[in-house]
């Protein structure tokens, strides 16, 4: 897959892009007078963010787009078959104080209503409140950010499992999604007679979140008081076609040896395009679709050798209305993924035995930034769709029984499935990009 525009994200200095055969140069404007300059290191690449740089950063995503008050949603928790085992209102709290450079970290959890009596009263609630955590630059715990994506973990739970926890934050919402994993072991062992053999899907969370608001985000809510341009519709019916267009934007991609970059995306290449597989490449990964334009893909089962992909994808806005004062304007897409290791054995060589296993670590972490720019071209969205299984042969818009999960907010409906892989880490072709492409979007990002 060919580079179009590649953006290098360093703090405090901004990059002019100019084009050299299929990579960019790039080269360093003026910077800030408080700013240290920034260099390009051609013979080996380019340099990985110091320290320092990559504090900066991730503090300046965390609170730009996580911490900025309570995300008030619905906890749904779903089985390994896609069933709706448990519901709970409650709020994510990231407080941020100014004073102390600092964010609070607290879960609101309604434990029950309390009806009022007279028509004049309100309803009250019965509210717990559970501490979880305090940040600071460089100290973050589990949390990396990746332009309007977080990852959470993954992290061990105190009964063995290990929880991955994804979020995508546009406007005043956000969709978080945490995938548990518990040991398994082959068929015929006797479970803790030997170290896990693998870590199977058994749980899996998903909230719609609204920030600052009263009470989570609803149909009636959205019915009542439609939500501004630039904030999601959370509830709104998204047909299989709104996926498959041609989409541009900004990527934003860490890995451990590699550091935080940034890459200028001018047309997303179709074996990037993940989110419209929504019954993935192999097997081996489980999704759900849920309405509003959510799709979850998370493998079934993680081993070790062999890196688990646990994604995300997020439709929150289509193309603003005719005639409405934001015409014009086209839909969006985010999307992230990240990548876990886990079950690597520590190895005593000396005896030739495993003493244990290394804990579970973020091995990479993209987020995507994309909008709409145009209809796919010689090609037929309606045959697409129905060789992908979106479609009934008959083209009537009814999904075919195959392996896919399909879930609606009753769970009235579903399937199983076999869903996605790991994906490039590059994309581009050439198109050109969009004006919130590339270095636009890393500025915003960073508020540089």
């Amino acid at each position: 897959m060919r580079i179009t525009s590649i953006v290098t994200i360093i703090v405090g200095s901004l990059l002019a892009v100019e084009q050299s055969s299929s990579f960019a140069l790039l080269t360093p404007t003026k910077c800030a007078p408080t700013r240290s300059p920034t260099f390009l290191q051609v013979a080996g690449g380019t340099p990985k963010l110091s320290l320092d740089e990559e504090i900066k950063i991730q503090w300046d995503l965390f609170t730009k787009h996580q911490a900025k008050g309570k995300w008030r949603g619905t906890w749904t928790t779903l089985d390994y078959m896609g069933d709706i085992q448990d519901e709970t209102t409650a709020s994510v709290n990231l407080i941020l104080d100014d004073e102390s450079n600092s964010v609070e970290h607290t879960h609101d959890i309604v434990m029950g209503k309390i009806a009022s009596d007279c028509e004049t009263c309100y309803d009250s609630e019965d509210v717990r409140t559970i501490p979880v955590g305090k940040y600071t630059p460089g100290n973050m715990s589990k949390y990396r950010c990746a332009s309007v994506a977080m990852c959470a973990g993954p992290s061990l739970m105190k009964s063995g499992a290990m929880s991955t926890e994804l979020v995508l934050t546009h406007g005043n919402g956000r969709v978080r999604v945490v995938y548990q994993h518990a040991p398994v072991w082959e068929e015929g062992v006797e479970p803790g007679s030997c170290p896990p053999q693998a870590l199977k899907l058994f749980r899996t969370m998903v909230s719609r979140e609204m920030l600052d608001a009263d009470a989570p985000p609803s149909r009636e809510m959205e019915e009542k008081y439609p939500p501004a341009r630039g904030n999601p519709t959370f509830f709104r019916g998204v047909p299989p076609f709104q996926w498959h267009k041609k989409w541009a934007g900004s990527s934003w991609t860490w890995g451990g040896q590699t550091g935080d970059r940034g890459w200028a995306i001018e047309n997303l290449e179709e074996a990037d395009a993940w989110h419209g597989r929504p019954t993935g490449d192999t097997s081996d990964v489980w999704a759900i679709r849920m309405p509003g334009g959510i799709l979850l893909q998370c493998p079934r089962v993680i081993t070790t050798g062999r890196a688990g992909i646990c994604r995300l994808a997020w439709l929150p806005e289509d193309d603003a209305p005719e005639g409405s004062a934001s015409d014009g304007e086209t839909a969006s897409l985010l999307r992230v993924e990240a990548s876990v290791i886990a079950l690597e054995p520590v190895i005593d060589e000396e005896n030739d035995v495993m003493l244990g296993f290394y804990p579970p670590e973020l091995g990479s972490l993209r987020c995507d930034v994309l909008t709409k720019f145009g209809e796919l071209e010689d090609v037929s969205v309606m045959e697409k769709l129905k060789s992908m299984g979106e479609m009934g042969k008959n083209g009537g818009g009814e999904l075919d029984p195959i392996e896919e999960f399909v879930a609606s907010s009753d769970a009235d409906s579903k399937k199983s499935g076999s869903e996605s892989s790991s994906s490039n880490q590059n994309d581009g072709s050439d198109d050109e990009p969009l004006d919130d492409s590339g270095i636009d979007a890393i500025r915003n990002a960073l508020k540089l």
